[in-house]
């Protein structure tokens, strides 16, 4: 696996990905689904600002995007956090590719980006995606009663968590002198 940024030339392979996986993405995901040209660049316009990493999950060997996950929220300071969004595709489900491609997103936030926190949301009923963090190593926090407007509702949420203390690493936080 390999991960690297979302990009325009991504275009035509991520939004034939999008409208193959359609209906399992129906009830988890926000929002209408990327499938125009413009809607794919107004996408990409938002990882041009500091708060918003956007990625891919990649085969090493042929560079088939096998899911994205986002770095969302981006909040500095004494917080260093961030809030995963990510999606699996229904040719790749169940192979491990998620699983291997959060980790090494997860090493690139507390690496790269240098984040201490990140945090996942989802839905109770979403059982691989709760799977998926628990296998990472996510605590679950809490629960967000009507949390983020989903298919015509508000859905609650659980709300997962993981620190760079929990992957056995140690943040040293930068000083200003």
């Amino acid at each position: 696996m390999a991960i690297r940024h979302l990009s325009l030339q991504d275009y035509e392979e991520y939004t034939a990905l999008v409208r193959e996986s359609a209906e399992l993405h129906g009830p988890w995901m926000p929002g209408r689904p990327i499938t125009t040209r413009e809607a794919f660049e107004s996408y990409l316009t938002r990882f041009e600002q500091p708060l918003h990493e956007g990625l891919v999950i990649c085969l090493r060997d042929t560079g088939a995007i096998v899911g994205r996950v986002n770095v969302n929220n981006i909040v500095r300071g004494t917080n260093q956090s961030g809030t995963l969004g990510y999606a699996a595709y229904a040719s790749t489900t169940g192979c491990g590719y998620m699983t291997e491609g959060l980790g090494l997103i997860i090493q690139f936030a507390f690496g790269e980006l240098g984040l201490h926190r990140l945090e996942a949301n989802i839905q109770p009923a979403n059982t691989p995606s709760l799977n998926l963090v628990k296998r990472l190593g996510f605590q679950r926090e809490g629960y967000s009663a009507n949390f983020q407007f989903i298919n015509g509702a508000w859905r609650d949420h659980e709300r997962w968590a993981i620190t760079i203390e929990m992957t056995g690493a140690v943040a040293i936080p930068e000083t200003s002198l």
